[in-house]
Order: C-alpha cells, then sequence, then structure tokens
C-alpha cells in the first residue's frame, strides 16, 4: 500500500496538466498510466495546432506531450506509474496491477482523466458482412503516424468528428482517394476550421444528413450503399446508392471510459455530473477532460485538468471551502452544460456548454428560479461542433438556473 495526498488515473492531456498543478501546489501526486509512456492520444496527432492557448505556443501533438512531460520530469512530489492498470476504483483509493504485482494506492483526493474510446461499427450496429477494412478514425491515424501503413486506397469516411476531418486530409496527402465524408446529422460534429482546412481545401465531398446503409464485401470491402435519411435519422430508401470503396473509417462518436466508476452518469454526454470545482457526486473525486465531456481543443482539455488539478490539492489539504449549492440546468436547443450544480460565494465560474443545433444573433442567457437574467452573453453564430464558454460570478447565485439561447 502506497499513500499520496492526490492520485491522477490517466497521463494524457488532462491527467498530466491536473497532476503538475496539484503537485506545484504542494501536495504528494501519483499518475497512473496503462501504456508505456505518457501523452494520450497526442503521440499520433502529428498536425499542428496544440498549445496556443496553453502555452502561447504553436506545436504538434507529440510536441505538446513532450513539452508537458519535460516539466512533470523537473516537478517535485510527483511519481510517474506506467505500464500500470486501475483494477477498482474505492472512494478516493485504487487497486493497481503491473509487472511488480498487485498494490493499493491510497489518496486523500482522486482526480479521474481517463479520457475516452471511439464507438465501432457493433457501437452504431453498421449493417452488412464484417470484412477487412473497416477501421476507427483514431485506428487509422496510428496506422498512418505511427506504424506508416495506409489502411486502404479508395476511402469512405462516416462521421464528420474532428479526427475523422484530420483523416481525411492525411490520407489524401498520402494517396488515398477520399471518395466522401458522410455526416447522419444536418450539421457537422467538427470545427468549422477543420472542415474548410480537411475537405474544402481538398474537393472531398460533405454529405450532409447521409449514412451508411449496408456495407458490401466479403474478406474485403468492395463497397457501400448509402442514403439520405430524415429529421428522425430514418432511412429514405429512395436515395439509395451504390460507392466502391475498400476502406470505411469511422468518426461517429467517442465513450467516455468510466467502466470502473459507479457514479451517476450524464445521459447527454454518458460521463460523471460535476459541481464547479468538477467534483463528482463522490467527496474528493475530481473529473476533467476527455472523460468528463469531450472537447474540440486539447489546450482547454489540459486547462480543465489544470483546474482539477488544484481543486483535489486544496480538498487534500483540507482547504476547498464552498457556499451554498444550486443546479445549473441546460434548455432549449443547450445540449449539455459543465458543471451541472455550482456554488455561491466569491470569484467566478467558468460554464462550457454546446449546442444541438446552428444558432445566430442571439444570447445565451442564464435565468434564476424566478425568471430574471442573471446574466447574458451575445453569440454572432455557433455550431454544435464548437464547445462553448461564459463565465458567470459566484455572487450572483442564489437559487437554481437555467442556462438557455434566446434569439434576438
Amino acid at each position: 500500500m502506497k499513500n499520496y495526498d492526490v492520485i491522477v488515473i490517466g497521463g494524457g492531456p488532462a491527467g498530466m496538466a491536473a497532476a503538475l498543478k496539484s503537485s506545484e501546489n504542494g501536495c504528494k501526486t501519483v499518475i497512473v498510466e496503462r501504456n508505456p509512456f505518457l501523452g494520450g492520444i497526442l503521440k499520433q496527432c502529428i498536425h499542428n495546432g496544440f498549445g496556443l492557448h496553453y502555452f502561447g505556443e504553436e506545436f504538434t501533438g507529440p510536441e505538446y506531450a513532450k513539452k508537458f512531460v519535460e516539466m512533470i520530469e523537473k516537478t517535485k512530489n510527483l511519481t510517474i506509474m506506467t505500464n500500470t492498470f486501475v483494477t477498482n476504483i474505492d472512494g478516493t483509493n485504487v487497486d493497481i496491477t503491473s509487472q511488480n504485482g498487485v498494490d493499493r494506492l491510497c489518496g486523500k483526493a482522486l482526480v479521474l482523466a481517463m479520457g475516452c474510446r471511439e464507438r465501432t461499427a457493433g457501437n452504431i450496429l453498421l449493417n452488412g458482412t464484417r470484412p477487412a477494412g473497416i477501421y476507427t478514425a483514431g485506428e487509422a491515424q496510428r496506422m498512418v503516424n505511427i506504424l506508416g501503413k495506409m489502411p486502404g486506397k479508395e476511402i469512405v469516411i462516416l462521421g464528420s468528428g474532428d479526427i475523422g476531418l484530420i483523416m481525411a486530409r492525411r490520407l489524401t496527402l498520402q494517396g488515398a482517394k477520399v471518395k466522401a465524408v458522410m455526416e447522419i446529422n444536418p450539421t457537422t460534429s467538427g470545427l468549422r476550421r477543420n472542415i474548410v482546412q480537411c475537405l474544402d481545401d481538398y474537393n472531398i465531398p460533405l454529405m450532409l444528413q447521409t449514412s451508411i446503409f449496408e456495407v458490401l464485401g466479403d474478406g474485403r470491402v468492395e463497397g457501400i450503399k448509402y442514403g439520405k435519411v430524415d429529421d428522425r435519422y430514418n432511412r429514405i430508401p429512395s436515395t439509395t446508392k451504390t460507392l466502391k470503396c475498400d476502406t470505411i473509417i469511422l468518426s461517429v462518436g467517442l465513450v467516455p471510459e468510466t467502466d470502473l466508476v459507479d457514479l451517476p452518469l450524464n445521459r447527454v454526454t454518458k460521463s460523471v455530473m460535476v459541481n464547479d470545482y468538477l467534483e463528482t457526486a463522490n467527496d474528493g473525486v475530481f473529473a476533467c477532460g476527455n472523460f468528463l465531456h469531450v472537447h474540440d481543443l486539447v489546450d482547454n482539455v489540459s486547462l480543465e485538468g489544470a483546474a482539477a488539478g488544484i481543486n483535489a490539492s486544496e480538498y487534500a489539504k483540507g482547504k476547498l471551502s464552498k457556499g451554498k449549492v444550486y443546479s445549473l440546468t441546460p434548455d432549449g436547443v443547450i445540449s449539455y452544460v459543465i458543471p451541472n450544480t455550482v456554488h455561491s460565494g466569491e470569484g467566478e465560474i467558468e460554464i462550457r456548454f454546446r449546442i444541438r443545433a446552428r444558432i445566430e444573433k442571439s444570447n445565451y442567457v442564464i435565468e434564476d428560479e424566478s425568471g430574471n437574467q442573471i446574466m447574458k452573453k451575445y453569440v454572432m453564430a455557433a455550431m454544435p461542433g464548437e464547445m462553448q464558454t461564459i463565465k458567470l460570478k459566484r455572487d450572483l447565485i442564489k437559487s437554481n438556473l437555467t442556462l438557455k439561447v434566446v434569439k434576438l
């Protein structure tokens, strides 16, 4: 048995930032990572665009990870456990197994930063046979950027998540023909800049409200039957067409790694619910990063991880004071909101949320129980693929709150 002030599960961008801030705040901290090295998915994200918000510099994914690792290696009170699997979570304690055997880590506070996994063909009930040539976007990215192998030559990408969009460009640059990116929703789920830089710049078709009806092929993918869907995702048979391809890449969403967590889950994010200190329903257990909800920028993952690390370390030292607690509920076009509960007091709360559909010339409004607007922020336009952020002063919180969009 080993004792720590703060235990961080996950060595990706959220976990590394959380562990750094915790140790810098004077707490004995440990990172538990199942891979042989820290960095998470960053090692295979060789494109640039990382670090501008967190470091004020632009890096590739591996460079961004290296920056964190170098900082961690110079930090006191911080232990790194790689090639180590968590087998059980018991409050703020965790059971682990590694090449050294089994052990228990006892902590005063715990940070959950395990990230998420990709949805597979089985998760979305993809119809047809089960031939070779069907990959998730992350698998394809690892093949190309780490292993130096191409998944195929004629490719269809299902889903418009950011990794799928980036892989459309990457595969094109490697000589493949990306025939189409198909999205079942009427709007894309990726950032607008990725639509422009990864699809428009390479003349790759984007087909909205379109999905794969059937996979064709026996030993290897030979093609697909695809077509339009209505607003309730029902197929429109009269629109069915056939397209030849040898590879299908899935960019159809992510699932938080909550298998070991026994906590209430949010029905939209499929992850735990937290308060404005990023603390879950279990005292001393905090959550952050893509484990909590899927972010569009890695910098925001790290910023959220840093906040969780500071709060966890303050809790471990017995200094995390809270005011009266109230609920914060999304309404209308707002899909979900983080945090789910907020505390009165001093300072500001950063609120992150997503919308279900495109909006224009509107206000984000927070109302109290009496319908009074205690805060509003104008937005010219916003898309579902973009994370939205607003700030709220704690001294304005005097009742349960609702976050909504009011069109002007």
